[in-house]
Formats: C-alpha cells, structure tokens, sequence
C-alpha cells in the first residue's frame, strides 16, 4: 500500500509540481489549499506525513499544526517556511513540526526529508498501544495526554514526544545525538545540550524523586535509557 501525503500549499503552480513529483516516487498525494480544509483532511483521514506551509489562507500552518496536535495527532508533519523567516521555524517546532524546509527549496531535498520522515514514523520503532503505565503515571497516546495520580500534567510537544519516544524504545540505551534525531529532526537547531534540559524537565513532571530518577535513567557517556 502506497503512503499517503497531504499536501497543504495554496500555491498552485507548486502544489501541482510537488504533486507531480511525489506521485511518481510512489506517493498518494490528497492535496487542500487553505489551512481549515488541511487541518479538516489531516483530521479527518489518514496519513503517513504532512506536507505544511506556513503561509496560508483561512488558517496559518503554525495554527494548523497546533491544532492537530492538541487534538492529539501524532502524524509528522514537514513545514515549509519563507526564506529568512527564522521565527516561523522555532515556533513551528514548539508546536510540535517534526521538521521544516526553507523556500526555495530543491525538490531532491525535499523527498529526501519526505522518506527520511516517513520511514521513522510517527515517533519511531515500535507503536504502543494506546496507553501506557509507569509508576503512577498513565500516558494516552491517542490523546496525548499524561497523568500523574490521576491530575493531568502539562507537557509542552517536545516533552510529550521524549516521552512516547522513550515508552517506544524501553530498555534500549538511546543517546543524545539519536533523540535529536528522532524528536527535534535531523536539521533542527537544538544541541544535545537542549536534550539534558527537556529531560530533566520531564523528570521533574514524571519522576517521584527527580534527582534520583527510577525511570529516565542516565547511561554516563552515552545517553538515557527508559525503565519503566
């Protein structure tokens, strides 16, 4: 079965060509020209990856890809920004963008980020099923949502995506460099230093003792290892 690709871009001269193209490397392209009939489709059917532009009619990509994500969507979603417009780029992660590419762009490039994301998936390896346990701590991942003794926790997109990623590879030591990788994207900005911040934020939310963590565990030299 082909992988599906929703194609938000009002553009029509680029929306035909980068329709065109991934066609033919074996892509089902569903195209929508403004941000309220993507964010409908994207909910409303499935896909493997979006396609997102920033600048849209009736509704921006930024708001686009907020929303899903507090609906609780997990498909990845590739942004294309203006050039220059590095705002637009670091607030588009915040959301919970997996990934962006700056206009004008080479369409080699772009399939290249298009099977990069796609074969990693929503977040990884192995899906759980739709929740999860640790400790006291409940994750949903349909909802994206966590609880701790039955209180919701507030967990920014970043943090929510450590986490699933962490739940997905238990056991396995994962080092900084393969979280940048998986959570941020393999050309964002962050350094392995943004890692250790958004773990330890994270244990502080998901952890009984936070400076003595049973669950995010750290392997020195190397990276973390989840086990609960």
């Amino acid at each position: 079965m082909p992988r599906r690709i929703l194609l938000v871009e009002d553009e029509p001269g680029l929306r035909l060509t980068l329709s065109d193209r991934l066609t033919s490397e074996g892509y089902e392209i569903a195209t929508a020209r403004d941000g309220d009939e993507g964010f409908e489709r994207a909910t409303g059917e499935r896909f493997d990856l979006v396609i997102l532009d920033v600048m849209l009619p009736k509704r921006s990509g930024l708001d686009v890809c907020r929303d899903l994500r507090q609906r609780g969507s997990d498909v990845p979603v590739l942004m294309l920004t203006a050039r220059g417009q590095l705002a637009d780029r670091v607030v588009g992660l915040k959301l919970g963008a997996d990934d962006y590419l700056t206009k004008p762009f080479e369409i080699a490039e772009l399939l290249a980020r298009v099977e990069a994301r796609i074969r990693r998936g929503p977040s990884g390896a192995i899906s759980p099923p739709g929740g999860y346990r640790f400790g006291d701590v409940r994750v949903d991942f349909r909802k994206a949502e966590v609880e701790r003794q039955g209180a919701r926790l507030e967990l920014s997109a970043k943090e929510f995506h450590l986490l699933r990623y962490f739940i997905e590879h238990r056991g396995a030591t994962v080092s900084r460099n393969e979280l940048l990788d998986a959570v941020w994207g393999y050309d964002a900005m962050p350094t392995t230093r943004t890692v250790d911040v958004h773990v330890a934020w994270l244990r502080k939310k998901v952890e009984p003792q936070p400076r003595h963590p049973q669950f995010i565990l750290t392997v020195h030299g190397i990276g973390y290892k989840f086990v609960g």
